[in-house]
């Protein structure tokens, strides 16, 4: 197997990557806390993580994925009060448009996708070997805090200081022992407060035990200084998410959560990190009604999965025509030959993408391994003999398992944008092109041809039919 490479966060730096287990990947990617619609900064992160599992995959890994959705949050409980719903409802209906919209990204669904509310036993049952162990405290009001104090580790995953910055984003609570402690159980307060029966008495889950809960129920390895091999979420949640879910890992279990923990960067909109506070976020499903999934796709994976993405819809317009070349190639490899009995893929091709994403997901390098591919193979079927038309369709099939780009019928994708009122005219105007053509009215067919180019469509004439594209 060749060797593969990732940049660990807790090491900051690259490194071989060796999984706990030969050939096999446990992987747990913290999902969306499902109280509004998802936004490109939740699109960058699945995309990330979808190029590695499919790197690690094509690799010759056999890759388990989890992914989990919060459905209990302070944020959904205060969403819910506001729609006059219960969270299950609000929460069911932001999980549902977040699959949604992954699909519509390519972005391949996770093995397991378990939710905080169907892992309240696993919660309580964790925080009491916490108490036990004597790693957590009940406070006046019965909730019950994690005592980083206990914890000679806590820090060394992020290596964080307390700045104001990281204060800010801890819970402040007089009650707290120290001003790192972290909530595991909210006690029911009455009232509009939402609460459920446990051993723990009536209450909810804090937001970190969630994670370190559902990693032990549905992913663990047992009997192994780490439970899985890779822990991966946006790098806004290193800390204090990530920090927290290794320390009451740690306490618990006596094992390390991760053996690699892997982190995508933000996106920027406007040269502000993407945030609902400051209004200028960018729900996926909004961009979707401008833009194909795949064009969205292709754009965010363009910068290395670690780098903070500017985004501005230029640089978006720019990286389509990117995409463009690639169904460009696939369409005409198709129009010479039928997709039936394709070789492998090429292997100095196959070998050279995939070994640049072995690298860190060097995606940057591997677009120019694809560019060049590109520009090579469009010479090849200029070729008088055009023999390598059938080895340029599974190279581009390769393309697809690889990157998720490509996999469209080229013809449908030069017509994406065009709505179905103006999709009826243009077949009408073919038709009345034909008959044009047929009577050897020439000069009306023409007409119909700039007309419709007018309106931003181009014909193109074969000995057998008309087909159309959309102008870029």
């Amino acid at each position: 197997m060749q060797p593969l490479y990732i940049y660990d966060s807790r090491q900051k730096q690259k490194v071989l990557f060796q999984p706990i287990q030969d050939h096999q990947v446990k992987i747990y990617i913290c999902g969306p806390t499902v109280y509004d619609y998802s936004h490109l900064g939740h699109a960058r992160s699945a995309i990330a993580f979808d190029l590695l599992r499919r790197t690690l995959e094509l690799s010759g890994y056999a890759v388990q994925v989890v992914k989990n959705f919060t459905d209990i949050d302070d944020k959904i409980i205060a969403k819910a009060k506001q729609e006059h719903l219960d969270i299950y409802s609000l929460s069911a209906r932001f999980m549902q448009s977040y699959l949604e919209d992954m699909q519509a990204l390519g972005v391949q669904r996770a093995h397991l996708e378990p939710k905080a509310s169907a892992h309240l036993e696993a919660i309580a049952q964790m925080i009491q070997a916490l108490l036990k162990k004597g790693h957590a405290y009940k406070t006046g009001n019965g909730d019950i805090y994690l005592d980083t104090s206990t914890d000679r580790a806590y820090g060394t995953l992020s290596a964080h200081f307390l700045d104001q910055e990281s204060v800010s984003r801890l819970e402040d609570n007089p009650q707290k022992r120290h001003e790192k402690d972290f909530a595991l159980w909210k006690a029911y307060k009455g009232g509009d407060d939402l609460g459920f029966e446990s051993v723990l008495g009536k209450g909810r889950p804090g937001w970190h035990i969630e994670c370190s809960a559902m990693i032990f129920a549905n992913l663990a390895y047992l009997n192994q200084p780490y439970q899985i091999d890779i822990h991966g979420g946006g790098s806004d949640l290193f800390f204090p998410h990530h920090e927290n879910e290794a320390s009451q890992t740690r306490c618990a279990f006596d094992q390390e959560l991760a053996k690699y923990w892997v982190h995508n960067g933000f996106v920027n909109v406007l040269g502000e990190k993407m945030s609902k506070s400051l209004g200028n976020s960018f729900y996926i499903k909004d961009a979707l009604q401008v833009y194909d999934g795949e064009i969205l796709r292709n754009y965010l994976l363009g910068v290395h999965y670690r780098a903070i993405l500017h985004f501005n819809e230029e640089d978006l317009r720019m990286a389509k025509k990117r995409l463009d070349k690639l169904y460009r190639l696939k369409k005409r490899a198709l129009q010479l030959t039928a997709p039936l009995d394709l070789p492998p893929p090429s292997d100095p091709f196959a070998s050279a993408l995939l070994e640049c994403m072995r690298d860190d997901l060097n995606i940057s390098k591997a677009l120019s391994v694809l560019e060049e591919y590109l520009h090579i193979a469009n010479d090849q079927l200029n070729s008088p003999h055009k023999q390598n038309a059938k080895q340029v369709l599974q190279d581009l099939a390769f393309v697809d398992a690889l990157l998720g780009l490509g996999g469209k019928d080229p013809i449908l994708y030069f017509q994406l944008g065009v709505d179905q009122t103006l999709k009826t005219h243009i077949e009408a105007q073919i038709a009345l092109r034909l008959q044009a053509k047929k009577a050897r009215d020439f000069a009306r067919a023409d007409r119909i041809r700039e007309d419709l180019a007018k309106l931003g469509i181009a014909l193109m004439d074969t000995p057998t039919t008309t087909t159309w594209e959309r102008l870029s």
